[in-house]
């Protein structure tokens, strides 16, 4: 266990440092280049899945794959609420993959709390199981709903609560100022002769921009907001995702390779998001597999009745659902 822990560690924190020194200037995502990206990023998990299968056996490696497949179509939903965030906040292109980089880190963080705390309770007792299973299925039954719903509501995002907090906790320059998160005190008078009338104003009656060191900037709301969501979304994804396995590296590390990679399929979706549109009723059959698997898998321990079903199994029913989705929506679109 402690080889695989320093193999996975080696294989994320290189290919971040690639992607990193990659995109350190601020410039538009070409389609190209984002596929090209999305390519790099699944190809190291591949291999990864491949040193599992070596290491380990295939058992490990289906469980990885699985986890990593149904983490990657789940977070569909949150690029489309991160384009709607961006979209709201009327952040340039080339400034998008820098929130999403800082985004992506943070999410690095929660999850593995996340995952710790959950695998944890997991080993506890089957009933934390069927809890589990309970869990995933509610979130599927939210997904349903929310699909039965289809009106376009654009949210206003000023009423999020990671908003109000930012606004809480520091001032905040009303203009993006380039790729800053936050601007130094010293330079607000050189940014105030760049507004006009009525903000210049405001802004010399805001004791706070004399009080404080840093003042935030709106791409750092922008980036608040985006980092609260995806908070908000592993409470739907990470119990989805543990249900695969109890073993947190094989959970943690494909949840990373998934979320890591999520910068460029974000630029990816931006122009297939028209396209894939039977992808979100395929993860929620998904959903609905993963939460009775894990109710009967729960139950069968319990009680003697109910059925185990296998890693490779489980890796080829959400393989087998997800490709149908996408097969559905390049074979027959939905209508607009």
């Amino acid at each position: 266990m402690g080889l695989d822990v320093l193999v996975f560690l080696a294989f994320m924190l290189t290919a971040l440092i690639i992607d990193f020194k990659a995109h350190q200037n601020d410039q538009e995502i070409t389609l190209k280049s984002a596929g090209l990206w999305s390519l790099f990023w699944v190809g190291t998990a591949l291999a990864f899945a491949l040193y599992l299968l070596w290491h380990d056996g295939k058992a490990s490696m289906s469980l990885f794959l699985t986890g990593y497949v149904l983490e990657k179509a789940l977070s569909v939903d949150n690029l489309f609420v991160m384009m709607a965030i961006f979209a709201w906040f009327n952040v340039p292109e080339i400034y998008r993959h820098r929130v999403l980089y800082y985004g992506i880190l943070g999410a690095v963080i929660f999850r593995l709390i996340f995952v710790l705390i959950g695998s944890g309770l997991l080993h506890l007792s089957a009933y934390v199981e069927i809890l589990f299973g309970v869990l995933v299925g509610y979130s599927c039954v939210v997904m349903l709903k929310n699909q039965a719903q289809e009106e376009e509501k654009i949210e206003d995002y000023s009423e999020h609560l990671a908003y109000k907090l930012v606004y809480k906790f520091f001032p905040v320059y009303p203009k993006l100022v380039g790729h800053d998160f936050f601007i130094h005190r010293k330079r607000l008078g050189a940014l105030e002769r760049g507004l006009k009338g009525q903000e210049v104003s405001d802004l010399h009656h805001q004791s706070a921009y004399a009080k404080a060191k840093y003042i935030a900037t709106p791409l750092f709301l922008c980036l608040a907001v985006i980092e609260l969501s995806d908070v908000m979304f592993a409470f739907d994804s990470v119990p989805a995702v543990i249900a695969v396995s109890k073993e947190p590296l094989i959970i943690y590390s494909a949840m990373m390779f998934a979320i890591l990679g999520l910068r460029s399929l974000y630029f990816v979706l931006e122009v297939l998001k028209g396209y894939l549109v039977y992808l979100e009723k395929s993860v929620i059959v998904v959903l609905g597999f993963i939460s009775l698997k894990l109710i009967l898998g729960a139950s069968k321990h319990l009680f003697g009745v109910g059925l185990e079903i296998g890693p490779s199994a489980s890796l080829y029913v959400v393989l087998g659902v997800l490709g149908a989705g996408v097969l559905a929506s390049l074979i027959k679109p939905a209508k607009c």
